[in-house]
């Protein structure tokens, strides 16, 4: 072995990532390949350290891997600098305070360890420690982002994703609850459209709306247009709040968006965000969506909503 030749565990060191998401990455998603000896041992040359830092980054940044996997190394270059400050479309991680770190780690481990106790006794301490919008902005957001992280690089399965959902969606439930608008409250409609199958953004939205006072109808995950404009429609809503977070490059999107908006009443506004949300910035601004960039920017957009009336037609 050469001295620019590194074996696997050598370059996860190297590269801050762990062996499993290296390999996946160059399995699934061809982003590197890896000499082999002769025993078929994969031999990581030092583009390939820096090829795999660069992803790292980009993905970190939030980059789909599945879009970056095989950019040219130069592109990454310029893509990582671009992002190492604010890239343009791209909302920037938010960084969990000191007081919610702890929280983070401690239910990223249960999760992990697919330990249902754990998670629920560190989400009802969380909850104590920190209120309902302290835990919904500070450990839920936090946690919901670094999930789609693991997630999409690799190093958490759909089954992990889907025990952390089944518990979350539980505790949001019960975090809502006494916060439910009274009868005369404006309508939030929260849902993701067809394909959009990952529900954890559309449920720290209903949570976070109910906080603040709103009667909230949320229909679920992967609805076609139809349906979510024909909810708005009986309920008179004020607003629909849509979530899309995977994946970014749905060809049958756009025009599921612009049927929602044809269907909604013209008093009803469109909030849009989670991670995707970068991808269909053209036709979400050309149909007059409200982009929201994060948990914080929904709080907002929902009390400028709120003192915005308009005439809904049934």
């Amino acid at each position: 072995m050469s001295d620019m030749e590194y074996p696997i565990q050598l370059a996860a060191r190297l590269t801050g990532l762990s062996p499993y998401v290296i390999r996946i990455w160059e399995q699934r998603y061809r982003a590197i390949e890896p000499a082999r000896t002769p025993t078929k041992r994969r031999l990581f040359s030092q583009a390939d350290i820096e090829r795999l830092s660069l992803l790292r980054d980009a993905t970190q940044a939030g980059h789909s891997i599945g879009r970056v996997a095989r950019l040219p190394v130069n592109d990454l270059r310029a893509l990582t600098q671009t992002v190492a400050g604010v890239h343009a479309g791209v909302v920037q991680p938010r960084v969990a305070s000191s007081v919610s770190s702890p929280f983070l780690d401690e239910c990223v481990s249960a999760i992990r360890s697919l330990d249902a106790r754990a998670f629920e006794n560190c989400l009802k301490r969380a909850n104590t420690s920190l209120g309902a919008q302290g835990v919904l902005q500070r450990l839920l957001a936090p946690l919901a982002q670094k999930l789609g992280e693991t997630w999409r690089g690799g190093e958490l399965t759909a089954a992990h994703e889907h025990f952390a959902t089944s518990l979350m969606r539980g505790f949001l439930a019960n975090l809502a609850r006494p916060f439910g608008g009274s009868q005369n409250a404006q309508v939030l409609i929260v849902a993701t459209p067809t394909g959009q199958l990952h529900v954890l953004g559309a449920l720290l939205v209903s949570a976070l709306a109910a906080n603040l006072g709103w009667q909230v109808a949320h229909l679920g995950a992967s609805l076609p247009a139809a349906e979510i404009a024909g909810a708005a429609r009986q309920k008179q809503a004020r607003a629909v709040a849509l979530s899309l977070v995977y994946p970014e490059d749905d060809a049958g999107l756009a025009n599921e968006l612009r049927a929602l908006r044809e269907m909604l009443p013209a008093g009803t506004d469109l909030l849009v965000g989670g991670r995707a949300t970068s991808a269909y910035r053209t036709i979400l601004e050309s149909l007059g969506a409200i982009l929201v960039e994060d948990l914080a920017k929904v709080g907002s957009a929902l009390d400028a909503l709120r003192t915005t009336s308009k005439t809904i037609s049934p």
